[in-house]
């Protein structure tokens, strides 16, 4: 459990923000941010006021990565890249989250270093973490000004023709009867996905996907939308009781590849390119085309020879 908590004896009055500052060796406006996030109570009760002055015993909920062996596939002095597996969160959700991409990152890379693009759970390839906060701030930049090219594989119900998916994207504030994150909707936000096939089989499609802009679950929701969903989706493309069984943790592995036609999202991030400090980087995942589709049990009709 990478979140744990501390004990921390004072024996004379201090100000808490200090005591967090030479603790644990973090600025002021960290120690400062601590105590908002109610890390830091006393006697059972948070302490709130960021001026408060402490004596005696404080705990503190402090996050102690935790490394399960993942290794970078790329590096520089300003950015480590990753290939995550499928069904590894990149951020914590809660304190009771018990292991991120960020365990591995910060426990190689120390607590300054931080994933700078979402990536989903059950999506996998490429993740890019800065090592430093000024590198943090400069990565992220690019993402928010489009400066970096995103590429994607996926494998999708039916035949799909090379097309650009334009349709805005809207998050869903009803969960009442529809368990989506996102829905497409004329009041949403732009949002466009270029799409090349690469290979079809007889009741599937292996695709490129290509994220023009970057909304959450932009190519999961263009895809369904425009009626071939991704294979192993059990939220876009599924019925609303299949997904809620889903998400209540009720779905054996094999009824989701039952359901869904695979046991995990068959969505890679596949490839990065962008410049970066004068410098031109293509970074490509590891993972071939064929061990991506492997990697998913896919129901063995969808990858059926298309003439088979």
């Amino acid at each position: 459990m990478p979140f744990i908590r501390k004990i921390i004896k004072i024996n004379t009055p201090q100000k808490l923000f200090l005591v967090l500052m030479r603790r644990f060796g973090i600025s002021q406006h960290e120690a400062q941010k601590w105590i908002d996030t109610r890390k830091v109570s006393q006697n059972g009760e948070i302490i709130r006021d960021k001026a408060a002055v402490v004596q005696g015993a404080i705990e503190v909920v402090v996050f102690e990565p935790a490394s399960e062996g993942l290794e970078p596939i790329f590096q520089t002095k300003d950015f480590a890249l990753f290939d995550k597996p499928s069904g590894v969160m990149v951020h914590p959700r809660n304190r009771n989250t018990h292991y991120t991409l960020v365990d591995e990152i910060r426990h190689r890379y120390g607590p300054r270093a931080n994933i700078v693009h979402r990536l989903d759970k059950e999506t996998s390839g490429l993740v890019l973490a800065s090592l430093y906060k000024r590198s943090e701030k400069e990565l992220k930049a690019l993402f928010e000004h489009k400066k970096i090219a995103k590429r994607y594989i996926a494998l999708v119900r039916g035949h799909i023709t090379e097309q650009l998916i334009d349709a805005p994207i809207a998050r869903n504030r009803d969960y009442s009867t529809v368990k989506l994150k996102v829905h497409i909707d004329p009041a949403g936000k732009p949002a466009r996905t270029y799409i090349r096939p690469l290979h079809y089989y007889k009741d599937a499609t292996l695709i490129e996907a290509l994220p023009i802009t970057g909304r959450q679950h932009q190519i999961r929701i263009h895809l369904f939308h425009v009626k071939h969903p991704i294979i192993g989706d059990p939220i876009y493309g599924v019925s609303t009781e299949d997904a809620i069984r889903y998400l209540d943790g009720l779905m054996s592995q094999e009824e989701r590849i039952a359901v869904t036609g695979a046991k995990r999202l068959m969505l890679h991030a596949q490839r990065l390119d962008f410049v970066y400090k004068d410098m031109r980087y293509i970074l490509t995942s590891r993972m071939t085309p064929e061990a991506f589709l492997a990697s998913g049990a896919v129901d063995a009709r969808f990858l059926e020879p298309e003439h088979g």
